[in-house]
């Protein structure tokens, strides 16, 4: 018996180390894709394994009513490196769990149901975070959805501040479109939308799912800009693999934030792989060397001069946009070159590999890149 929503791919996946992954026969493979950010230290860091395996060994699970050392230790921890002004912490499962309770909490602290999202956007697929989400293939299946939900083109400051109004509850932007291709936010849209919301009452929420954690080479994207949101979400690599999500509020949301929770919320074997995993970040300076890296691959990628329309993106969160689509180019780095990389959309090959990569990476993927780029057009 198989599952059915996942289309599988034909590489059997044994185990992992560092930026490498391994298959079924021994075959090494580069992961410039860390399933989609989650493993931000690399596969099966040591201290990561080691803080799982000793909670592991004196309490698998109690209800969130409890209190135990291993969730104190993650809240504290979280809390430590959020932006400064949010010091509440909400743990789950998952980030589109994250986005559920932020606009749970946005709409019960406010007063207000109206959530602004944008267009290109992604959140979930659970029904609260899907009905923020802007591509059709996700929603149509599920209709109708909950909630109401206007979506603005994103990084139009604009069309933002036309939509938001005293009958808004929220509204929820990435940092960087992942899901939509790579798209930074133009500069100054982060800080006209804290602008708007705070003339308006309503709560700004970061989705920084797949940007947070170090990734653009700050530990939260939206300090590139100096701006701090009311509610912060996280999840893809917090607990290196091991699932867990956070929705991370200043005071005023966490004061009124309604009822809410989760059977699961704080497991500790969870937390003590997310203690772990903050910890490796902050001690190895991975931000840092996450920004030093971006820069160098782009350069890299720039002075390959490759057959490509565009390249952008932060840090190590880096979308190639290519002239002939990339499911192709995808499977020809995995199959010939032993390089896994990830698609957003049609046309833009997505770059997120764990944060301890070096030169020596980029540079493989780079002439991986250029070969397999020039058999393309020849062919």
């Amino acid at each position: 018996m198989s599952g059915f929503v996942f289309s599988e791919k034909p590489i059997r996946i044994d185990r992992g180390e560092g930026p490498y992954l391994y298959d079924d026969s021994d075959t090494e493979y580069l992961d410039f894709g860390a399933s989609y950010a989650v493993t931000p230290v690399g596969h099966c860091h040591p201290d990561v394994v080691s803080a799982a395996k000793d909670q592991l060994e004196e309490l698998m699970f109690v209800q969130a009513s409890y209190p135990n050392d291993a969730r104190d230790a993650c809240y504290e921890r979280l809390a430590s490196v959020a932006p400064d002004g949010i010091e509440n912490v909400w743990l789950c499962n998952s980030g589109t769990e994250a986005n559920e309770a932020a606009l749970k909490f946005a709409r019960s602290a406010t007063g207000r149901q109206k959530i602004v999202a944008t267009q290109r956007g992604f959140h979930g697929r659970t029904m609260g975070s899907l009905a923020a989400t802007w591509k059709d293939k996700y929603k149509k299946p599920f209709e109708p959805l909950a909630g109401k939900f206007e979506a603005v083109p994103y990084g139009d400051a604009e069309a933002l501040s036309e939509a938001v109004d005293e009958e808004t509850a929220a509204v929820i932007v990435e940092p960087i479109q992942g899901e939509g291709g790579i798209n930074p936010a133009p500069e100054g849209y982060l800080e006209a939308a804290r602008e708007q919301c705070d003339e308006t009452g309503a709560a700004l929420v970061f989705d920084e799912i797949q940007t947070g954690l170090g990734r653009t080479g700050e530990f939260w994207a939206c300090e590139s800009e100096g701006v701090v949101p009311d509610i912060l979400t996280s999840a893809k690599g917090l607990a290196s693999g091991l699932p867990l999500g956070a929705t991370l509020c200043r005071d005023w949301i966490a004061a009124d934030a309604g009822p809410h929770g989760s059977t699961f919320s704080g497991n500790p074997v969870v937390c003590a792989a997310a203690t772990a995993t903050l910890d490796a970040l902050v001690d190895e300076e991975l931000p840092t060397h996450a920004a030093e890296m971006g820069t160098y691959l782009h350069e890299e990628i720039e002075a390959a001069d490759l057959p490509i329309r565009d390249v952008r993106g932060r840090g190590l969160m880096t979308g190639i946009e290519v002239k002939r689509g990339s499911n192709r180019l995808l499977r020809d780095l995995a199959l010939n070159h032993r390089i896994l990389a990830l698609p957003a959309g049609r046309s833009v090959l997505r770059l997120l590999p764990p944060l301890v990569i070096e030169e020596e990476h980029v540079d493989r993927l780079v002439g991986a890149l250029a070969e397999t780029m020039d058999a393309t057009t020849e062919s």
